[in-house]
């Protein structure tokens, strides 16, 4: 995406090399429905006239919602109080093409979602969560803050959102894999919670595909846009008609499964 935008801004401001700046990366297949970008115009178009002008030399894959002046010293990452990432799963047994780009279909068994709210919930706060980082990162290190999670089912449909200070490199897929985990009864909330206190990155094996993550928003200190343009832009999906797969079996600890302390790991 960032090779196109700058290609577009180039033929509207020809004076000097683009440089365009997001606030978070994702990985290929991930959406977003509030990125921030900001770049440098030395051109004579206003502010509030950049979104038409890009909207008509970008592909229709990519939108610009609002635009706006910063100051120099403004940055588009550094400045982010937060990013919030919103993932869905279609828990139903049929597909549904409408859904299928836009979610994790999991047909296989009924995802208890009241024990994967009690393991999100375990994630808040300042934590090292180098157990949910996929290799490749450039961080100095692996310590995020959790502000906020919720997790919400209407009918088959699970929502689960995540916001932070910022996140590690494939975090929330990791996460989210570890959840269905949960959900399907193969993980318990304290095993699930022990994984990434104790930093166990060899038991976290499992990664929610792209399709089903979007980045929501980015916060700053400032409000910067029309909310209609950034707050909640994704669409949320509604299913009238349920249609369950079947409950899965109560979770059992392994007898051989070792009881550790929370608290002392982190």
């Amino acid at each position: 995406m960032q090779e196109v935008l700058e290609a577009a801004i180039s033929v509207l401001d020809p004076q000097r090399p683009v440089l365009s700046v997001a606030a978070g990366r994702t990985d290929s297949g991930v959406h977003a429905a509030g990125q921030v970008v900001h770049f440098d115009a030395a051109g004579p178009i206003p502010a509030e006239r950049w979104p038409k002008a890009l909207n008509g030399r970008l592909p229709p894959t990519i939108r610009v919602r609002a635009a706006t002046e910063v100051p120099d010293h403004w940055h588009a990452c550094f400045s982010a109080r937060y990013r919030r990432y919103r993932y869905t799963i279609h828990n139903g047994r049929t597909p549904n093409l409408f859904l299928s780009a836009w979610s994790w279909h999991r047909y296989q068994l009924r995802l208890d979602d009241q024990a994967m709210e009690a393991a999100l919930h375990t994630l808040l706060g300042e934590h090292d969560s180098s157990a949910c980082q996929r290799a490749g990162s450039r961080r100095a290190h692996a310590r995020t803050t959790l502000q906020e999670v919720s997790l919400e089912r209407q009918q088959d449909l699970i929502t689960v959102e995540l916001q932070a200070s910022g996140f590690l490199y494939g975090m929330v897929r990791l996460v989210m894999g570890q959840l269905l985990a949960v959900g399907e009864g193969r993980l318990s909330v304290a095993a699930f919670e022990r994984r990434w206190r104790t930093r166990a990155r060899s038991e976290v094996r499992e990664a929610a595909p792209p399709q089903g993550l979007c980045l929501l928003r980015v916060g700053y200190p400032e409000p910067l846009f029309p909310e209609a343009a950034w707050y909640d832009a994704q669409p949320r999906f509604q299913l009238k008609s349920p249609d369950p797969p079947p409950v899965p079996e109560p979770f059992r600890e392994p007898a051989n499964a070792a009881a550790v302390s929370p608290e002392s790991q982190e």
